[in-house]
């Protein structure tokens, strides 16, 4: 008993260096992305491409094609 325990603290430690390691490159919270229908865009939307060109010309920051209907919608920073 006293020796699983002797290799499982070190084994355990090195698990948690890992995992915060991990969490530190991960870069924390990332900003929430809002979404809303684009008011220039015609169409399908086959290709996010195209979407996320038109977004830009609305002031968004990006774009792209969402559901069954295939509409372009713009994105932001909420």
């Amino acid at each position: 008993m006293m020796m699983m325990n002797k290799s499982l603290v070190p084994t355990l430690l090195l698990l948690l260096l890992i995992f915060s390691a991990s969490e530190m490159m991960g870069g924390g919270a990332e900003a929430r992305m809002c979404q809303s229908q684009s008011h220039h865009f015609h169409g399908t939307c086959i290709r996010d491409h195209n979407c996320a060109l038109v977004c830009r010309t609305e002031g968004f920051s990006g774009g792209e094609c969402v559901g069954f209907r295939r509409r372009c919608f713009c994105t932001h920073r909420c």
